[in-house]
């Protein structure tokens, strides 16, 4: 079972929440359809998440669609690679790289999105073994780490306020 973090809704024109996103997450929202990325496609619509990328992740995405694996899911799914770059530019903030996170991930190409997830404070959402092994180090530079988000109200159940 991937670990899901558990956000509040936030409250209509309340701050955005900084958001990082992985390539797989990516692919997830704008090919895939996946049900479990259904809260953060919302989310996103709402702007009530900020996504935010740099040139390199968009690089990556742009490489990764050009899998020859990749080719007839995308034709299954009708979309295309332009679409989904454009998908991508008109969700995503693009920002400078970030400096060295304290933390180094065994897969260096997952560096970037603890990088920048840890330079700004962001949730990051990703599928990856090699970053989700690092949740509980993340979270000490307050960088919560997921593989989905689940949204909650705010209503509180509990005879204990």
């Amino acid at each position: 079972m991937h670990p899901e973090l558990h956000l509040h809704a936030p409250a209509e024109g309340a701050a955005a929440r900084a958001l990082v996103l992985d390539t797989n997450i990516v692919l997830d929202l704008f090919i895939f359809a996946d049900p479990a990325v259904a809260a953060l496609r919302a989310l996103l619509q709402q702007r009530r998440l900020h996504w935010l990328a740099t040139q390199a992740m968009r690089d990556e995405l742009e490489r990764v669609l050009q899998y020859t694996q990749l080719q007839p899911r995308m034709q299954f799914y009708g979309v295309t690679a332009q679409g989904v770059l454009a998908a991508f530019d008109a969700a995503v903030q693009l920002v400078d790289a970030a400096p060295r996170a304290p933390y180094a991930c065994k897969d260096a190409d997952d560096q970037k999105f603890i990088d920048l997830a840890v330079a700004h404070g962001a949730v990051l959402v990703s599928k990856d073994k090699a970053v989700l092994c690092m949740r509980k180090r993340l979270l000490t530079l307050d960088v919560p780490v997921a593989a989905s988000i689940v949204v909650q109200s705010k209503v509180n159940h509990s005879p204990i306020a």
